[in-house]
């Protein structure tokens, strides 16, 4: 069974004493590939050394609103050095991870929106798809969208909304992260999405070290983990984990051009 974990933190810190032993495992239990992803100017070397490091790890460089007091004007200018040093390069997938968080209210919406607008410009300008955040800001996501209209499109990572924000998102060429959330039996309403969802609709993903899946309760969450989430969303979504594997992958080589 081939699997593609589409959104991870590999870099974190969280990582560092096992990391070698993880990524053997996991491409010992099928996991081909995994993007790593930025969230801040601070990470992105450390994001580009490990795909450099190793051809099973890609990169994608983006400023996550989470982090929004800590970006400053000049990341953006770094953010485009980047895209522009590393065009062409394949090591470099996707633009992220950025979009829009409104859980968190502290979180100046104006600004999140000037930061967003201003990266998925460069998803456009670069050709690159853009792996977005989205929290409670599912309407203001879709519109700013449906105005940019990115030729790559990209994932909505860990989707969480509703079928009518599904179809909205596909109607837009997006993909559909899905990992570990829809594993617990509480989130029913995202579960009654999933199974409703085209299998060339979704990709999965892990968000390691975070969203651990039902099975891996309070622990740090792992592409080795992938195989399990991936069984147990295909129960949840009516189909045989293989051809779950089979479609999430073949729709994350769609979406990064492998």
């Amino acid at each position: 069974m081939r699997l593609i974990d589409t959104h991870t933190h590999l870099d974190f810190p969280d990582f560092d004493a096992d990391r070698p032993r993880l990524l053997a495992n996991a491409a010992a239990r099928g996991v081909q590939r995994m993007v790593v992803l930025g969230v801040f100017q601070a990470n992105f070397q450390r994001v580009w050394d490990l795909a450099c490091a190793d051809q099973r790890l890609f990169a994608a460089l983006g400023l996550h609103p989470i982090y929004l007091d800590q970006h400053r004007p000049e990341h953006l200018v770094q953010l485009r050095e980047w895209l522009e040093r590393l065009h062409g390069d394949p090591r470099l997938c996707a633009v992220g991870e950025f979009g829009l968080d409104y859980y968190v209210e502290t979180l100046d919406r104006a600004s999140q929106q000037e930061l967003f607008e201003a990266q998925l410009q460069m998803a456009c300008d670069f050709a690159l798809p853009a792996l977005l955040h989205v929290r409670r800001s599912h309407a203001q996501v879709i519109a700013t969208l449906k105005r940019y209209k990115p030729a790559r499109a990209g994932v909505i990572h860990a989707f969480a909304g509703s079928y009518e924000e599904a179809r909205e998102y596909i109607r837009l060429g997006f993909r559909l992260g899905l990992g570990g959330a829809a594993t617990w039996p509480q989130a029913l309403r995202l579960r009654k999405t999933l199974a409703r969802l085209p299998l060339d609709s979704v990709v999965l993903e892990t968000d390691a070290p975070d969203m651990a899946p039902v099975m891996f309760p309070g622990m740090r969450n792992s592409p080795e983990h992938l195989p399990e989430i991936a069984g147990a969303l295909a129960d949840v979504m009516g189909v045989e984990v293989t051809e779950l594997a089979e479609a999430s992958s073949r729709n994350a080589c769609e979406v990064f051009g492998w």
